[in-house]
């Protein structure tokens, strides 16, 4: 990322709002604004979701591994406004077991670039896909947008909810209901 090239952006972006706050070290807005997005918001650019996700041999006859209420945060392409949620993913091991922070890296590798919900999931599911060669993955994702929830309908508290699937949970709809439940919690409902 071209920090420098951001910050005169952010300094244009301000000095076109045509807003000056006295004594608020304004003068300092853009850089930290570049700051914040190549280093915290968009960090993913610089992180590989394949060699974040490392595993160890699978025990014969796993079954299902799944880990639920993995929060992220991303920033929307259309309006780079941010969204947030969590994320519920869910695979049956073949001969790979994943290390169970792993998951979560993938998940912040992948979210913490410009993205659009549907494209984080697919994203993710390829990546345990490519590296753990399991019999299927399901990723479950629910978050608030800000693009609907500030601007445009400005419906808060609305929440959209993608599912991407793979392998067995692809193709066998009774497998892929089952490891749903399993992943929105006990009462089958998305708290």
């Amino acid at each position: 990322m071209d920090r420098d090239a951001m910050t005169r952006a952010v300094q244009a972006f301000v000095d076109a709002i045509g807003e000056r706050f006295e004594g608020d070290d304004m003068e300092k807005t853009a850089a930290r604004v570049a700051k914040a997005w190549s280093e915290d918001l968009l960090a993913g650019y610089s992180e590989d979701p394949d060699e974040a996700l490392t595993w160890g041999d699978a025990p014969a006859r796993s079954g299902v591994v799944a880990v639920r209420d993995i929060s992220f945060a991303s920033i929307c392409v259309h309006h780079l406004l941010p969204f947030s949620g969590r994320a519920h993913i869910a695979y049956l091991p073949n001969e790979r077991l994943a290390g169970l922070s792993k998951i979560g890296r993938v998940v912040e590798a992948h979210a913490r670039r410009l993205q659009i919900q549907e494209r984080l999931a697919a994203e993710v599911v390829a990546t345990l896909e490519r590296r753990l060669e399991p019999r299927g993955v399901v990723a479950l994702f629910e978050a608030e947008h800000t693009c609907m929830t500030l601007r445009g309908c400005r419906k808060e508290q609305s929440r959209m909810i993608t599912v991407n699937a793979s392998g067995v949970y692809e193709q066998d709809a009774a497998a892929r209901r089952e490891v749903l439940e399993l992943l929105r919690g006990p009462s089958g409902s998305d708290r």
